[in-house]
């Protein structure tokens, strides 16, 4: 590995051409890794390649905004994240959340995930009855709910250019609009002697170029075609996933106090309906889930025929829409007719009217799906079958939510790429 000048300053305009690692992602995940990676690695030369014009441009950019408490993962991660936000000063509220079970059915459902939480070691976590739901959120109805008091929100976006930030100040270059089109093995063009250090070429879509000795990739939505660039298998596919959010009437605001949640049904694919307060005062009600016609589709008028077709074509989706149909449907419907989320949110705040919703943003999850069209929730790591690809490591998949995991998550990938790659 090349020590980096430390007398010189990272310079996002005329940047060095050939590094010790490129990561490949500017998202929340990757640039995490990215920074965790310099951090200990303080002597590497470090490049980020992004696609986009500017970090979090997709999923880390267009989601709830939530700091979640509930997996072991997650609670590592917001610890170290409300950490974080207060080392460097980023705004976050720790506003709480309430999982609401609005009916007899949904009571086991809501202790197993009580239990689940007390033995994940969610702080504070409380069972609480309707009088300690009226005094959290005075609004919302429910039998019984679990109380999460450590759950907040904050900007991820933000979160994600303080990393990038701080990969920067150490010496880290980012480069973007920077679109991945091939890994090129430079060893079977040895020019000029420097290929056994640099042997990967990572060329972009517009003829731009970098030499770098590995690889490490967080494409998020396009992490399944990346990762058969290098030779790997095209499954575990990923899926996109399109969540539209309605808003409740500023006037309404009043009414949402914290985050408020559905108890999920394990028998559904995805969470369903919830209520979330924003940093910026608004109140996001949903998301739904349907199917986006292209990898970035945020609406419906976005479609791409290849992308939809090859969606359609695999087995995997197929088995998960057959299995899932009247939920897909439901789904759909929600999606054309407000009214539908309307009586979903009724249940836990039946002061919200028709008049109170209005059309919002939307998110595109990235979804990676089996052949057998089971959801994939853990790590999946990969590298190719050849030396050369065993050098382009590729995580396909990292468990949700991984914007509250990042900083754990980008601990756990850190650790990966000095096994594979064999960095002391």
């Amino acid at each position: 590995m090349r020590r980096r000048d430390r007398s010189a300053k990272p310079d996002t305009q005329a940047q060095p051409s050939k590094y010790d690692i490129v990561v490949v992602g500017g998202g929340v995940v990757g640039m995490g890794a990215a920074r965790e990676i310099l951090l200990r690695h303080p002597q590497l030369q470090v490049a980020v390649v992004e696609k986009e014009s500017h970090l979090a441009y997709h999923q880390s950019g267009h989601n709830s905004g939530v700091i979640h408490a509930g997996a072991k993962l997650c609670v590592e991660g917001l610890h170290m994240t409300y950490k974080y936000c207060d080392e460097h000063k980023i705004p976050y509220k720790k506003c709480g959340k309430l999982i609401v079970a609005t009916d007899k059915s949904e009571l086991e459902k809501l202790q197993n995930l009580y239990e689940k939480g007390v033995a994940n070691l969610v702080p504070d976590i409380q069972m609480v009855d309707q009088k300690k739901i009226k005094e959290i959120e005075p609004h919302c109805q429910g039998l019984k709910a679990i109380w999460s008091p450590h759950t907040g929100i904050v900007d991820w976006a933000l979160v994600t250019e303080h990393y990038g930030r701080d990969f920067t100040q150490g010496g880290g270059n980012i480069r973007l609009n920077f679109k991945v089109k091939s890994f090129e093995d430079l060893t079977k063009k040895d020019t000029d002697g420097t290929t056994k250090t640099f042997p990967i070429r990572v060329v972009s879509e517009n003829g731009e170029e970098v030499h770098t000795s590995y690889v490490l990739t967080c494409a998020g939505l396009h992490s399944d075609q990346v990762a058969v660039m290098s030779g790997c298998e095209s499954t575990p596919r990923i899926i996109p996933f399109r969540g539209e959010y309605l808003y409740l009437n500023p006037s309404k605001a009043h009414l949402v106090r914290g985050n408020i949640y559905p108890v999920p049904d394990p028998r559904f694919p995805f969470l369903g309906v919830h209520i979330t307060p924003r940093m910026d005062g608004s109140v996001w009600l949903g998301p739904n889930a349907v199917l986006a016609f292209k990898r970035e589709g945020y609406k419906w008028s976005d479609i791409d025929f290849h992308e939809l077709l090859d969606v359609l074509k695999y087995q995997g989706f197929r088995k998960l829409a057959l299995k899932h149909i009247a939920y897909g449907t439901s789904e759909m419907a929600k999606s054309a007719f407000m009214r539908l989320q309307l009586k979903e949110l009724q249940k836990f705040i039946p002061e919200i009217r028709a008049k109170d919703i209005s059309r919002g943003p939307s998110g595109v999850r990235a979804q990676a799906l089996d052949e057998n069209g089971n959801l994939v929730d853990d790590f999946i790591f990969a590298t190719g079958p050849t030396d050369f690809s065993k050098r382009i490591l590729h995580c396909r998949n990292a468990p949700s939510p991984g914007a509250t995991s990042s900083l754990a998550i980008a601990k756990m990938i850190a650790d990966r790429v000095e096994h594979e790659f064999n960095i002391g």
